[in-house]
């Protein structure tokens, strides 16, 4: 091997190879265009790369967009916007900067920037008859969420982490075809295509919970707790929430379930659902308060209602609200309704 070989076999030590690509981005071949959300760091920046290399073998298939959010956070976003825009038109590709301000937001900072990226990002798509918006989530983003919902208590539903696909709005779907690599993978195949990237800041900011689940990484993986196998473990239980989930469409069939008298909610049998395993009985209340209510709905909360539902004598009666729904025992059945704006007179269904 000679020596520029060599300098080129560890150029490309753990890069992305091309006959990765195919499976990685079979997703895309569903939908008429995708929008590539790229921010300029390295994981964004490389599904573009990736994204456009696999577009390019193909004599046909859907149309690629960029996408860039600026969030008004930092001075140093509109310059890495530019900087995206010029690798896009490098690689033949429409680049757009999407703008949000969120300086005056003073809680909740992340999650209000994820909500207006989406947001943004959908209305794009809509805009240049894409199908489809692609973000660059990695197998390391799958463990951190995985934490991060075991230690806010989620259920099983939030432990199966990321999906790889779910709708966002309005006939836009969200792809994820980078699930299954390692932000390492992605850094590797960025510097040996030469493409230089940003760090954004607030990555390591210690003021986030994710930042700080980040650095605490290395030393769960020197324990044997990494992210391919707290990936394996999201998976494990997606496929076991789906079994669940089908169960509940099964018990709907069986359990009387119709419209309450006055039309605006919907009458349960009683013994129908408390002879339900409990966590069937759970997920079916839980589908009729969102429906009903609207609200969001807290796990917690949910589990200490239906304590209450099976803890009541036969024929007991009483009410409770939740996620703005009003839930109310009668003799014969569990009726679930709007909850009203003030209090008032409850009258039995």
């Amino acid at each position: 091997m000679s020596a520029a070989e060599a300098d080129h076999s560890l150029l490309t030590a753990g890069a992305v190879a091309p006959d990765a690509l195919p499976p990685l981005f079979a997703p895309f071949l569903d939908v008429p265009g995708v929008v590539l959300a790229v921010s300029g760091g390295p994981d964004s920046t490389a599904l573009m790369l990736l994204a456009a290399r696999w577009r390019a073998g193909l004599a046909n298939g859907p149309a690629l967009f960029v996408a860039t959010v600026d969030h008004g956070l930092r001075p140093e976003a509109r310059q890495e916007a530019a900087a995206v825009g010029r690798l896009a038109a490098d690689l033949g590709l429409p680049h757009a900067v999407l703008s949000w301000d969120g300086s005056a937001t003073r809680t909740g900072l992340q999650e209000a920037a994820r909500h207006a990226r989406y947001e943004r990002l959908a209305a794009h798509a809509r805009a240049v008859g894409a199908g489809a918006v692609a973000t660059a989530h990695t197998c390391d983003d799958q463990a951190e969420t995985v934490l991060f919902r075991l230690m806010r208590g989620s259920g099983l539903s939030g432990l199966a982490g990321i999906p790889a696909g779910r709708a966002l709005e309005q006939g836009v779907t969200l792809l994820r075809p980078l699930l299954s690599l390692r932000k390492a993978e992605l850094v590797a195949t960025c510097r040996a295509a030469g493409i230089g990237f940003v760090e954004d800041p607030s990555n390591r900011d210690p003021r986030f919970a994710r930042a700080r689940l980040r650095a605490l990484m290395p030393q769960l993986e020197a324990e044997g707790l990494d992210a391919p196998r707290l990936t394996r473990l999201a998976a494990r239980l997606a496929r076991a929430d789906a079994a669940l989930e089908a169960a509940v469409d099964a018990a709907l069939a069986t359990v009387a379930i119709e419209p309450s008298r006055t039309g605006r909610g919907v009458r349960i049998d009683r013994a129908g659902f408390l002879a339900l395993p409990q966590e069937i009985a759970l997920r079916l209340l839980g589908r009729a308060v969102e429906r009903t209510g609207g609200a969001p709905l807290e796990l917690g909360k949910l589990e200490a209602l239906l304590d209450w539902l099976v803890a009541l004598a036969p024929g007991e009666g009483g009410a409770r609200t939740l996620a703005g729904a009003l839930v109310r025992a009668v003799p014969r059945a569990v009726v679930i309704a709007p909850a009203p704006a003030r209090r008032g007179h409850l009258a039995v269904d």
